[in-house]
C-alpha cells in the first residue's frame, strides 16, 4: 500500500501543472546564510553552529542561543521575497532574528519531505516550508510526523478564508497558515462585452445557465467566445467548490451519483459546444488568447490576473466579478478558489516557539506585511482582515476604477470547502478523462463519472 502511495505521488508531482504564485525557479540557490550568536527573546535551543574563529564564543565567552530559522520555497520574485519582507518586518521588534532561506522548486521540496518521512530521518528538514495547497492533505495523512500542529500555535486561523483554510486542515487540526489567495474571479473585458449590448455588472451574481445565455449574444454579436479556458479539470472542480460539494464521504471516494459533478460537467460540456467557451490546450496560447483580445473573459484564480495585465494596452477595458453558480444544486455560491500555498512548520524545526511568534506577527496577523506585498509583488492574501486596508481599498486604473484587491479578499471569504481528501491529484485526473471524453467523444457523463470512480479507487486501493 504504501509503495503504491510513494509511486503516486511522485508521479503526481512530475505531471501536476502548478498555479498562481507558485512559480518554479532554479534550485539551491540560498538567498540569506548564516546565523548569529546574540541572545533569543523566545526559545531554548542553543545554535549548533560552529563558532568562527576570534569570535566571542570562540574566545571563551558566554554561549548564545540562536534566533535563526531556515526556510525552503521557492521563486524570487513572490515567495521568497514575501519571506524577506516578513524577516525585515520582524526584525523591527526583534533585531537579532535572521532567516535562512533556502530556494527550492517544489517538485523537489516535496521529494525532500517523502525522503525525510520514508527514511525516518526528519534532520534534513528547515523550520519552515511552502507547500502548495493541493499537496497538504495527502502529505499530512501520509507522512504526519513532518509537520507540527499549529492548532494551539496562538495563531488566529478565524481570520482567514475557510475555504483557502481548510485545505491545509486534517482531522480538524490545523497543520499550514494560509499564504496568497487563489479566490476564483471572471475577468470581463468591459469593452467587448459593451459591443453586445452589456457591462460587466450583468455578469455579477449570475448562473452558470444565465452566463451561457449572455455568451451566445456576445458571440452573436462579436464573433469572440465569452470565455477561454485551459482545459482538464481546473474549471470542473472550481464549479465543485462552489457548491462546497463533497468528493470523499467517510473516507470513501464519492464520484457516482455526486449530482454537483454531473451538473458541472454538462456545464462544461455546454460552454464548448456552443462556442461560449473556447479550450486551449497549450498555456502560452491560453494567456495570449487573453492577451490579445480572442475571448471576451476568464474564470480562474485571482491570480491570472498577473497575466491579464501584461497586456498594457488594455488598461481600463477590464473588470472583475464573482464566478457564476451551478444551477438546481442546494448550497451553490458563486465564490471558488483555485491554487496557492500555505506556510508549514516542520517537525525539525529547532525553536518552534520562535517560529509561531515569527509567522503570528507577520503572515498570521500583519496588515502591514501584506499592505507591502501586495503593490510590490502582486501577493493577494486570504487574510481577511487586510481587506480593509487603504491599500486593498484603492481603485485599479487597470480593472476602471473598481477596488478589486478588497473584492477579491472578500470573495475568498465566502468560498465554500470542498473536501478531495488525501486523493486530490487522482480526483482531478479521473475527472480529466471523464470531462474529455464528454466533450470530445460525445460520451455519457454519468458513464464517464462511473469510470472516474473506479479509477480513483483502483488507485488509490491496496
Amino acid at each position: 500500500m504504501k509503495g503504491k502511495v510513494i509511486s503516486l505521488i511522485l508521479a503526481a508531482m512530475m505531471t501536476t501543472a502548478l498555479v498562481g504564485g507558485c512559480g518554479t525557479k532554479t534550485d539551491g540557490v540560498t538567498a540569506e546564510e548564516g546565523g548569529n550568536t546574540n541572545e533569543i527573546e523566545k526559545g531554548e535551543v542553543q545554535s549548533e553552529t560552529k563558532p568562527a574563529a576570534g569570535s566571542d564564543e570562540a574566545a571563551g565567552n558566554e554561549t548564545a542561543e540562536d534566533e535563526t530559522l531556515t526556510v525552503w520555497c521557492w521563486d524570487p520574485t513572490f515567495n521568497i521575497y514575501a519571506m524577506q519582507e516578513a524577516e525585515k518586518l520582524y526584525q523591527q521588534e526583534h533585531p537579532n532574528f535572521k532567516l535562512d532561506i533556502q530556494e527550492n522548486v517544489y517538485t523537489d521540496i516535496e521529494t525532500k519531505l517523502i525522503t525525510a518521512a520514508e527514511a525516518g530521518d526528519y534532520s534534513t528538514l528547515p523550520d519552515i516550508f511552502l507547500m502548495q495547497d493541493y499537496s497538504f492533505q495527502k502529505m499530512v495523512t501520509n507522512y504526519p510526523d513532518l509537520f507540527t500542529d499549529l492548532t494551539a500555535s496562538g495563531i488566529d486561523f478565524t481570520n482567514f478564508s475557510s475555504g483557502k483554510l481548510a485545505d491545509s486542515t486534517v482531522d480538524g487540526k490545523n497543520y499550514g497558515v494560509p499564504f496568497d489567495n487563489g479566490a476564483t474571479i471572471m475577468a470581463i473585458r468591459s469593452d467587448i462585452v459593451e459591443e453586445a449590448g452589456f457591462t460587466a455588472e450583468d455578469f455579477k451574481d449570475i448562473t452558470w445557465s444565465k452566463l451561457i445565455e449572455l455568451g451566445k449574444t456576445v458571440k452573436e454579436k462579436t464573433g469572440l467566445p465569452m470565455l477561454t479556458s485551459s482545459g482538464g479539470a481546473e474549471l470542473i472542480l472550481q464549479m465543485l467548490q462552489s457548491t462546497g460539494a463533497t468528493l470523499v464521504s467517510d473516507g470513501e471516494v464519492y464520484l457516482s451519483g455526486n449530482e454537483a459533478l454531473v451538473e458541472a460537467i454538462e456545464v462544461y460540456k455546454e460552454l464548448v459546444d456552443t462556442g461560449v467557451m473556447v479550450e486551449y490546450t497549450d498555456w502560452d496560447q491560453y494567456i495570449a488568447s487573453m492577451n490579445n483580445g480572442s475571448a471576451a473573459g476568464v474564470v480562474q484564480g485571482c491570480w491570472i490576473m498577473s497575466s491579464i495585465q501584461a497586456a498594457e494596452d488594455q488598461s481600463g477595458k477590464w473588470a472583475i466579478v464573482n464566478m457564476p453558480a451551478l444551477d438546481g444544486i442546494e448550497g451553490a455560491t458563486n465564490y471558488a478558489n483555485c491554487g496557492g500555498s500555505s506556510w508549514a512548520i516542520s517537525s525539525n524545526c529547532k525553536n518552534p516557539e520562535l517560529a509561531y511568534d515569527f509567522i503570528n506577527a507577520t503572515f498570521g496577523g500583519s496588515v502591514e506585511l501584506y499592505d507591502t506585498l501586495l503593490p510590490n509583488a502582486g501577493v493577494i492574501t486570504s487574510y481577511l482582515p487586510a481587506a480593509e486596508s487603504s491599500v486593498y481599498q484603492e481603485a485599479s486604473e487597470f480593472y476602471g476604477g473598481q477596488k478589486v484587491y478588497a473584492d477579491i479578499v472578500d470573495f475568498a471569504g465566502k468560498v465554500p470547502k470542498l473536501d478531495c481528501g488525501a486523493y486530490y491529484s487522482d480526483i482531478r485526473s479521473a475527472i480529466t478523462d471523464a470531462a474529455t471524453n464528454a466533450v470530445q467523444n460525445d460520451a455519457d457523463i454519468v458513464t464517464e463519472i462511473q469510470n472516474a470512480q473506479e479509477t480513483v479507487e483502483f488507485n488509490i486501493g491496496g
